[in-house]
């Protein structure tokens, strides 16, 4: 039984204070924190959007288009965002308080200009791996729990990706370690892991 914990995106960029901020995303810094440090895991992982400064899903590179907007990549739909969390600045650095000496691997996302990354597992059109899945595959990973920022979005669709990928590992989300951006979306998307077997879970069980 090899137990892991993913840490989804917990950067300055998604933090109050950066550039795509999620509401209140700081304050689980502390879970996270007591998590890894509670001795329950054998493997911490965190992931790290990590994009070039010209990525196509920025409002900046679409004239006459604002960030939240719809817009288009690569001939599909895609919702544009304020640029943020670029390579080797400050807004893609992991929030100062988190405790990155206990994370065992990294994980970083979003490279390609051409298409947007939101899973730590694959570019959203689903042809590019990360990786990831075979880095868990190699450690004999069973359990995989998973919680970051932001929950209707990167942390939903690394879940999803973990259970299509991951056959036979228990996948749960670990819901009070875990912010989103719209209450209707947090909602929906519990609802949609839950529906594809995802155990949603506290820190406070996990920690008991």
């Amino acid at each position: 039984m090899t137990k892991a914990l993913l840490l989804i995106d917990i950067q300055n960029g998604f933090c109050p204070g950066g550039n795509l901020p999620v509401a209140e995303g700081d304050e689980i810094v502390p879970i996270a924190n007591a998590l890894m440090a509670s001795g329950r895991y054998d493997l911490v992982i965190a992931s790290q959007d990590w994009h070039p400064a010209d990525h196509g899903s920025f409002a900046s590179q679409h004239p006459g288009k604002s960030p939240f907007d719809m817009g288009e990549l690569s001939g599909k739909p895609q919702m544009l965002w304020p640029d943020h969390c670029v390579q080797g600045t400050g807004d893609a650095e992991f929030h100062g308080s988190l405790d990155t000496a206990r994370i065992d691997f990294v994980q970083q996302k979003g490279q390609n200009p051409a298409v947007d990354s939101y899973s730590a597992f694959r570019d959203n059109d689903q042809a590019a791996l990360t990786g990831l899945a075979d880095y868990v595959r190699s450690k004999g990973v069973t359990e995989l729990d998973l919680c970051g920022l932001a929950t209707d979005y990167c942390v939903k669709f690394s879940a999803l990706d973990a259970v299509d990928m991951l056959p036979g590992v228990t996948v749960r989300f670990i819901e009070d370690a875990s912010r989103g951006i719209d209450p209707a979306g947090v909602a929906a998307a519990i609802e949609e892991m839950q529906a594809r077997g995802i155990e949603i879970v506290t820190s406070e069980a996990l920690l008991a």
